[in-house]
């Protein structure tokens, strides 16, 4: 492709590909800026909780902002001082109610400051918040707040306050109910239910009443006191409430922020469940700690658009999210025309070329710097401020591994996308990747004071600041998991290079195991390179102890149905797109090409998928089948589908099978299907040697 015909395209990019416009930072609120000049100054000193590091921050950078919430469009913007002052409203408010020291505090609802706030709030009053997911239904709420003993419950609106109505007979504990949104709560008996802002205008009428008391609580919390409790996700039982302290959350954040040189100018969208661990380090310990903005978008329907306007600069998603992004990306090039395409294709190849390389600071020739240049004008700009990436400077993904492919493309348009391991119990970080030192098939290094060793059985321990206290009310499983000298078992098997000292992960120790002639069994390891196809959304590869291996798979439902209609393929359901035979020929030739790399790995060559059905449904978290962060729960999906697993083993072709799931009203129902057999072509790991040679 010429120059001149290079250049007389920008427009038509401009216009096709990376139609709209982002906004290159966050709207509206620009007012205090001149605090924001100066890098954080921090000194652990004195700063031994969130209300501390809150007062600091109110002090210290008074007028930049804290938090942003996106509301009918516009967003709102609080200072420092102002979201002090809100939290101490919600701490007088919580006194007014009858909170005392040690009580639980349940926060369920969306990302709102309001429910981060109250978190921090709870802790100035003494007690303890525990977020629960919004997304959960009234019987998991039910086990969560009845294990810990929730008193007093902040709901985000109408829905979750109904959810704790329905298990409030089974939960005599409860005392108090409250809401962020009033919005059909007027006809509601309000006995012992009320608006967070009334209760926080009756805790301001009564200060004189509380002052005193308040700061007494204050100043008596230490460092080594609960900061936050946190249910784990639950794959193979009940969720355990794990125990984080103020020196868990603060070091945490402080090492984290100091290996990315994080400052008082980062913007990050907080859209992730505010129960898992990732959300309360990143909206809060990291945010407290730095002094920087924490921006709610309106709705999860409109968190990409508010990604764009935003354009955060420090940004963690799940691999789901940067698959998604990327597949809708590929749909749209697919729709373009066939200069947009060519000359979209043309700079993405010179961008796999270079691009990694110039983000890693090696040595690239001027040409390509100067193409890369070119493309960047063309091409990654435009990209990347569609997809809300302008202002990115550092991002992770975690919580399973994203694919190579994926993982590249973001980086070579230049976004400096890393990955990290980590888990609750560890408040987050285990291992990070160093500047420079990124790469897809390693989890990168020890994070800053953390400890790590593989034991006999490759089984992966770690010792650090961040290790909690305890999984709450249950002593058993904290002393299985965390010995004496302060090393917890992560569950995960694994091993450390030599040379690089980088960390890389095989599966879930309790899922490796063997096939039937002693060869390793390792699920993950098939399952995530299956998923690295766009229109493959989850995997779940049974052959433990078996003479081959087989698989279930759900469809991406988006990626798949934009291509079904860009084919002119009718369908009216999931189920419908799942049998239809076009697609299991694309799902088998793609279970053909993981094949042949598995079969490249003499250790892993047993995992090939010899046969594999396309369920006729999605698994779903109301189901029980995946975690609420979308871990699949493995014995679970094994008893409830056995059938369709002994049709997969004793040679049949179809099977023929009924489903219960449930609705999002929590009513129960049933769906029934005949599901074909694919039989999938194996390749033995001589023949891929020879071949290879």
């Amino acid at each position: 492709m010429t120059l001149m015909v290079q250049l007389s395209l920008i427009g038509a990019l401009a216009s096709g590909l990376c139609s709209g416009s982002a906004v290159s930072g966050p709207p509206q609120v620009r007012m205090g800026r001149r605090e924001r000049l100066a890098q954080t100054q921090l000194g652990a000193e004195g700063m031994h909780s969130l209300p501390a590091l809150l007062h600091r921050n109110a002090a210290q950078f008074r007028d930049a902002p804290a938090y942003r919430e996106k509301e009918f469009g516009i967003w709102q913007c609080w200072s420092w001082a102002e979201t002090s002052a809100e939290v101490r409203s919600i701490a007088l408010g919580f006194l007014e109610i009858g909170v005392e020291k040690g009580d639980h505090i349940a926060v369920i609802g969306r990302n709102r400051p309001a429910h981060y706030w109250s978190m921090v709030a709870a802790q100035m009053v003494g007690a303890v918040p525990v977020p629960l997911y919004q997304d959960a239904v009234a019987e998991e709420m039910a086990y969560v707040m009845e294990h810990c003993g929730a008193k007093y419950v902040v709901c985000g609106d109408q829905e979750q306050v109904d959810k704790v109505i329905e298990i409030q007979e089974n939960l005599s504990q409860i005392k108090h109910i409250l809401y962020t949104d009033k919005r059909g709560m007027r006809k509601y008996d309000h006995a012992q239910m009320n608006a967070l802002d009334d209760i926080m205008a009756e805790g301001n009428a009564g200060h004189a009443r509380f002052d005193a008391e308040l700061d007494k609580r204050v100043s008596a919390i230490t460092y080594d006191d609960t900061c936050v409790m946190l249910y784990t996700s639950g794959t193979t039982g009940k969720p355990k409430g794990v125990v984080l302290s103020n020196r868990n959350v603060i070091e945490s954040a402080k090492n984290s922020a100091d290996f990315d040189h994080l400052k008082r100018d980062e913007d990050i969208l907080s859209y992730l469940p505010m129960a898992w661990v990732g959300d309360f380090i990143f909206s809060i310990g990291q945010a407290y700690w730095c002094g920087f903005c924490v921006n709610c978008p309106e709705s999860a329907e409109t968190m990409m658009t508010d990604l764009r306007e935003i354009g955060p600069t420090y940004f963690f998603a799940p691999p789901r999210v940067f698959e998604t992004q990327l597949t809708n990306v590929t749909i749209r090039m697919e729709d373009a025309g066939k200069l947009k395409q060519r000359m979209f294709h043309h700079f993405m190849a010179h961008a796999k070329k270079v691009g990694g390389l110039l983000l890693d600071g090696k040595p690239v020739g001027f040409g390509d710097r100067l193409k890369y240049a070119l493309g960047n004008m063309l091409v990654y700009g435009p990209l990347k401020d569609t997809l809300g990436y302008g202002r990115f400077r550092v991002g992770y993904t975690a919580g399973e591994a994203i694919g190579p492919e994926i993982f590249d493309f973001y980086r070579s348009l230049g976004i400096n996308l890393k990955q990290l391991y980590g888990q609750t119990e560890a408040t987050v970080f285990i291992t990070v990747q160093p500047d420079g030192e990124v790469r897809a098939d390693t989890v990168g290094v020890p994070a800053p004071d953390v400890e790590l060793k593989i034991d006999d059985t490759g089984e992966i321990y770690y010792r650090s600041p961040g290790v909690f206290v305890e999984y709450f009310k249950n002593p058993d499983s904290t002393a299985s998991t965390k010995d004496a000298e302060g090393w917890v078992a992560t569950g995960d098997a694994g091993f450390i290079e030599e040379g690089s000292g980088h960390l890389r992960i095989i599966d879930r120790a309790k899922d490796v195991g063997k096939m039937a002639d002693g060869s390793m069994f390792a699920p993950k390891y098939v399952e995530n390179k299956l998923k690295f196809y766009p229109d493959i959304l989850e995997v779940v590869l049974f052959g433990n102890g078996k003479d081959r291996c087989v698989a279930f798979i759900n469809i991406d439902l988006t990626a798949v149905g934009n291509w079904a209609e860009r084919n002119n393929i009718a369908y009216a359901s999931y189920q419908e797109l799942t049998a239809n035979p076009r697609v299991l020929e694309t799902i088998k030739s793609h279970v053909e090409e993981v094949n042949k790399s598995v079969a490249a790995d003499e250790m892993l060559s047993g995992c090939q998928v010899h046969r594999f059905v396309v369920l006729h449904k999605e698994l779903d978290a109301d189901d029980g089948e995946i975690t609420r962060t979308r871990k699949v729960r493995r014995g679970f999906v094994e008893d409830k589908y056995a059938d369709i697993i002994a049709a997969l083993y004793d040679g049949s072709n179809s099977v023929s099978t009924t489903t219960e799931v449930t609705y999002e009203d929590g009513r129960k129902g049933s769906i029934s299907a005949t599901l074909e057999i694919v039989d999938a072509p194996v390749v033995a790991a001589t023949q891929h040697k020879v071949a290879a040679e």
